[in-house]
């Protein structure tokens, strides 16, 4: 048998029965979300690896920024390369208050060779709504770096985008009301019919009460028992503790750019006969230079091309018969049955389910 590949030696690892996972590792509340911020800036202190003069709102900036500054200047007579103009983002998690510090990513706008030492000037971010929530400011951290002649360069990683750790104070919260509310709704990360039905089945066992129903596959609508009026964090906290088994649909999922395939532990394979071989071509050039003899009069240098093809066809043992699989474990030992690699193995599952022999759905990425 050939060598088995590493990817389905772990495939073969997976347990044949999902364990149980907490609601809050599958599901959340609603509300509480996350909200993107932007905002736009200026990055000062570069080594001479900021915007050149070809980017022309930089240096508008700048000159904005002095004029507030009390500083008044002619835009054309600044002629600085140590700054650039670079887009801010951040993430908002839910509930965070005033005063607390969230990460920020600052990523070039013009052409910039490199935001490494830079510092970001106070740069106000925005949420959809046009408000501000946020402010950033401080060090830049690239993790990078870029260094180059007239003739040759050399880079690590990406220098034109990088982090402000804890760069921005939150200034705006966001309203969310917890205490006085009667009712929840839990929303999941995967919709599902009967994961929705078995989270609602683990809450009512779990409060010896219905006070959950299953409105549809992506949600759960919870009622607030008596006990925990007023109380509702407590509330959360055991809900989110409690454990069910979330369930998936049939898939496989392919890559054919990285040659990655990953299959879920639902996925059964009909019996059908396989066969697989490999073809290898090789083309090798081996020209031929005839020449005139030294001193001669006449004569032409010629160059005969001497071209030779090779064609190996892999001798396989005819067809494979793969049997049914009663669980991932066995559809994984009768694929490597076949002995193939992960690239040839995107080939025959896709050819299994046009056979229509794949109970499952394949998703090529």
């Amino acid at each position: 048998m050939k060598k088995i590949t590493t990817l389905l030696l772990l495939l073969l690892c997976l347990p044949s029965a999902a364990s149980a996972t907490r609601i809050k590792d599958i599901a959340s509340f609603d509300g509480v979300r996350d909200n993107q911020l932007v905002g736009y800036g200026l990055v000062v202190g570069l080594n001479g690896s900021g915007d050149s003069d070809q980017t022309k709102f930089p240096v508008q900036t700048l000159t904005n920024l002095l004029e507030r500054s009390g500083v008044t200047i002619r835009r054309s007579d600044i002629t600085v390369k140590n700054l650039a103009a670079v887009m801010v983002t951040a993430t908002l998690p839910p509930m965070a208050k005033q005063g607390s510090r969230i990460d920020v990513l600052v990523s070039s706008m013009g052409d910039a060779k490199s935001l490494a030492g830079g510092t970001l000037v106070m740069t106000p971010l925005k949420g959809a709504d046009g408000q501000v929530y946020a402010v950033a400011q401080g060090a830049v951290s690239t993790s990078s770096f870029s260094y180059g002649g007239q003739a040759a360069s050399t880079q690590k990683n990406h220098p034109t985008a990088g982090r402000v750790p804890e760069g921005a104070l939150v200034e705006r919260e966001l309203p969310y009301a917890l205490a006085d509310r009667s009712q929840l709704r839990l929303n999941l990360n995967q919709p599902d019919f009967t994961t929705a039905s078995r989270i609602t089945a683990a809450i009512n066992r779990s409060f010896q009460a219905p006070i959950a129903v299953s409105t549809d596959p992506g949600s759960v609508t919870l009622t607030i028992p008596d006990n925990y009026q007023g109380n509702t964090v407590e509330f959360a906290a055991v809900l989110e503790g409690l454990e069910v088994q979330p369930d998936m649909p049939a898939k496989v999922v392919l890559n054919e750019r990285t040659g990655t395939v990953v299959m879920g532990s639902a996925v059964r394979i009909s019996t059908v006969a396989v066969a697989h071989g490999n073809l290898t071509l090789t083309i090798k050039e081996t020209p031929q230079v005839s020449q005139p003899a030294p001193f001669s009069r006449r004569g032409d240098t010629v160059v005969v091309p001497r071209t030779s093809i090779k064609v190996d066809e892999e001798k396989g043992g005819g067809l494979i018969v793969l049997k049914e699989g009663a669980n991932i474990g066995d559809v994984v030992k009768a694929l490597n049955a076949i002995g193939v690699t992960p690239r040839d193995l995107i080939g025959i599952l896709q050819a299994i389910k046009a056979a229509g022999a794949m109970q499952g759905e394949l998703s090529i990425i």
